[in-house]
């Protein structure tokens, strides 16, 4: 269909809209007309994608003379397989109503694992591995041996690559990651493979010229793989972050170091590798050390333009912060450097030493290496680039052998630049095993907002979305910006399919919690027994249990986990039914779609806080009290029940979909616990609802299940209108709409 939104005509490849995408696309239009940031929480199940994809590349093609460009980051390549399937459709539908303007370049990109069609680099075990393969095979120094050894191995694709040098274009389309499945889909690997030439290097350089862009986080929050990818990226551009609920904890992760033993020791065999190297080059290539102390006397860090294969990993702090000047005189000379950096190792090795617990700011702790070992804060700020210089002058290519000592250059460049929002914790062993010694210092960053503003200042619209964003007004304290749209969507329905419970007691009327003191009580983990019983014989497919059910473990092994999915999902298939026990905040919680028969009813079990004596937490909650004045409880409530709304949002995938959430644990029937669920949740959650005991629960589940079984009117017979064709658009207009939904 297509429709209007003021003055941009939008093309949206289904016959129906649903009122909420209507109006999630107005209030995006609105944040883009005002060139500013947006927070947008729209219901899972409710077509957020296509409704985002809709509205900003039609929104591009009505402004010719200045295109936007789109980057969507995704948290995992699944997200962004579907991201792109979608892109596909309505690329396609544009393409039927406006012919060859509406042409458009969407690719995503992703590691050399997930791009590379080299069989012998991409079969390496793990990314580090298949990123250490392909430099072995295609660095400046690599081929430049193999002109004159033919029997020095390259990469035929990188080769054909390079030789086709501006030829080498993507021709405009939609391009999957995976290999396509028909005809029609348009794919990178396969057409790396048909031309001869490295999909990988091929999207690097396209991503530039590319109106949509879809790739991951890190993509643009890490500064690492940001200095890399997304440094020339045009302000012109719309940033999506989706499924954007926990972003600060990404944000946060990706200025945060962790230093055990284990890196240490690897370090340590690093710069041994690293003397030997020097020694062999002084040997037979002494030019090539002296040329690179002269780059440095000259105030270069790098290379200038390095070839594409030759770039590392980019600087861990932000663009901003990165000082332009010259690399400190004692450690231009390799060898010093090498010294410098194994009496930074020999002082942590001796910090880890501790019997108690420590924590220091980035001040006192960069003060103690000074007084110590004698490395001031300069040194430590420029240890990164040194380090890059240097492996680049002793053309190490085996980059996976060497991540020990890069960790710990990436530790010192940031306790060196970093003054506030950062703590050093060391911990002599894990609280919750302390007779195992398991020493870890690590450099905790606590200000979420450090590494997405850049983001916010380079580009000129910011969307944050997803289905779980309650309460909305946090995040904007957060991640440190003013939203010029900030908006929360309920789910319009034909039917009540959604039943949210609190279940607050068993059916001997003792209570059910996970609260510290309670959740050892045989009465409690009784009660909790019951009710899984109880459900599992009411509820149909996915939920004596082997009696009714199946039983499935997520583990901490992902191909466990998976093989669990896989048979999980035939035992429903069959009709035999299964049970899929998972936890907040992993992998299953955070990503997989139990839609349809696959999940009837999710039971949250107790209430998913974080570890409330994680020293790290702690002075992340200090940190956020005396900055932004966000209170210790606020904080932690308003983490574990957007973790519990993301565990029970699984559930529901559709409108026609249908199922049930239980809140198992008596505090959800606090206000200030229960208020911080996403409204769509809270509008079908009834009084009567909201303190039941487990026979009272299994009784409203049946009742629920028995109506869900009736036939289903998707278009709304009964009065309410949950599908508007281009005819009911035009009819009602956008003040009709709002107030049909709000």
């Amino acid at each position: 269909m297509k429709f209007q939104i003021e003055d941009v005509t939008v093309y949206f490849p289904y016959d129906h809209i649903y009122p909420e995408q209507y109006s999630y696309m107005v209030e995006l239009k609105r944040a883009l007309d005002a060139q500013g940031h947006c927070l947008l929480e729209m219901p899972t199940g409710t077509g957020k994608t296509i409704a985002l994809l809709s509205l900003i590349t039609s929104y591009s093609l009505s402004k010719p003379s200045n295109q936007i460009k789109l980057l969507y980051c995704t948290r995992t390549v699944h997200e962004m397989e579907k991201t792109l399937a979608e892109l596909k459709l309505l690329h396609r539908y544009q393409l039927q109503n406006l012919g060859p303007s509406a042409r458009m370049l969407a690719l995503g990109l992703s590691s050399r694992k997930n791009l590379c069609i080299n069989p012998a680099v991409v079969s390496a075990e793990n990314r580090d591995s298949v990123d250490a393969a392909c430099r072995k095979l295609t660095a400046s120094w690599v081929r430049a041996l193999a002109v004159e050894n033919p029997n020095v191995p390259t990469c035929s694709f990188f080769e054909n690559y390079e030789k086709a040098g501006s030829d080498a274009v993507l021709p405009p389309g939609v391009y999957t990651l995976q290999f396509a499945r028909t005809f029609e889909t348009k794919d990178l690997r396969a057409f790396g493979k048909e031309k001869g030439w490295c999909p990988y290097f091929l999207a690097r350089h396209m991503v530039q010229l590319a109106n949509v862009v879809v790739y991951s986080y890190q993509y643009l929050l890490d500064p690492k793989v940001a200095g890399i990818i997304s440094k020339e990226m045009q302000r012109e551009s719309v940033v999506v972050f989706d499924e954007a609920h926990n972003i600060d904890n990404v944000c946060i992760e990706a200025l945060s170091v962790s230093v055990r033993r284990q890196t240490l020791e690897g370090a340590t065999r690093n710069l041994n590798k690293m003397a030997q190297e020097i020694d062999r080059f002084k040997a037979t290539d002494a030019g090539r050390l002296r040329a690179e102390y002269n780059r440095l006397v000259d105030g270069l860090a790098q290379r200038g333009n390095l070839p594409l294969t030759d770039t590392w990993l980019s600087n861990p702090i932000l663009p901003d912060d990165i000082l332009k000047e010259a690399v400190p005189g004692n450690i231009r000379r390799a060898e010093h450097f090498l010294s410098v950096l194994r009496r930074l190792v020999q002082y942590l090795k001796g910090r880890l030493e501790t019997e108690n617990v420590e924590k220091e700011g980035p001040v006192t702790f960069v003060g103690s290496i000074n007084s110590q070992v004698g490395i001031d804060q300069k040194m430590l700020k420029f240890c990164y680039d040194r380090l890059h210089s240097l492996m680049l002058t002793l053309e190490i290519t085996d980059t996976d052998e060497f991540l020990h000592i890069q960790t710990i250059c990436d530790f010192a460049t940031l306790v060196g630049t970093y003054t506030r929002g950062f703590s050093i914790i060391i911990e002599p062993f894990d609280e919750r095993m302390p007779h195992i010694p398991d020493p870890v210092l690590q450099l905790s960053c606590h200000d979420a907002s450090l590494a997405i503003k850049p983001v916010f200042e380079r580009f000129q619209s910011v969307v944050i979305t997803s289905g779980t964003l309650s309460p909305i007004d946090l995040y904007p304290r957060l991640l440190n910006f003013n939203p010029v749209v900030s908006r929360s969507f309920t789910m319009s329905l034909t039917r009540d399919c959604i039943c949210p419970m609190v279940l607050t007691r068993g059916s001997d009327q003792l209570p059910v919690s996970t609260k510290f003191d309670l959740r050892s009580d045989p009465g409690v983990e009784r009660n909790y027994g019951r009710l899984l019983l109880e459900m599992v014989s009411v509820v149909p497919d996915g939920i004596d249990i082997m009696q009714h059910k199946l039983v499935f473990i997520e583990t901490q092994d992902v191909v466990e986990t998976t093989l669990a999915l896989d048979n999980y999902r035939r035992a429903c298939d069959c009709g035999r039914g299964a049970v899929f026990f998972s936890v907040a905040r992993g992998k299953v919680a955070e990503g997989i779609d139990f839609d349809r028969h696959y999940g009837r009813l999710v039971i949250m079990f107790g209430v998913p806080f974080q570890y409330t004596l994680s020293r790290i937490l702690l002075a992340r909650l200090e940190y956020l009290r005396e900055t932004f004045q966000i209170k210790e409880g606020d904080f932690l409530t308003f983490d574990a029940l957007r973790q519990a709304a993301q565990c029970v949002g699984r559930v529901i995938r559709s409108k026609a979909d249908y199922g049930m959430m239980i809140f198992a644990d008596k505090r959800y029937t606090r206000h200030d616990k229960r208020s911080k669920l996403p409204g769509w949740i809270l509008s079908h959650l009834r009084d009567a609802h909201l303190n039941l005991s487990t026979d009272m629960a299994v009784h409203i589940a049946r009742e629920f299940l028995r109506k869900m079984a009736q036939p289903y009117d998707k278009t709304g017979g009964s009065g309410k209108k949950t599908l508007l064709s281009q005819e009911d658009l035009e009819k009602m207009g956008y003040g009709g709409m709002n107030e049909m939904l709000f």
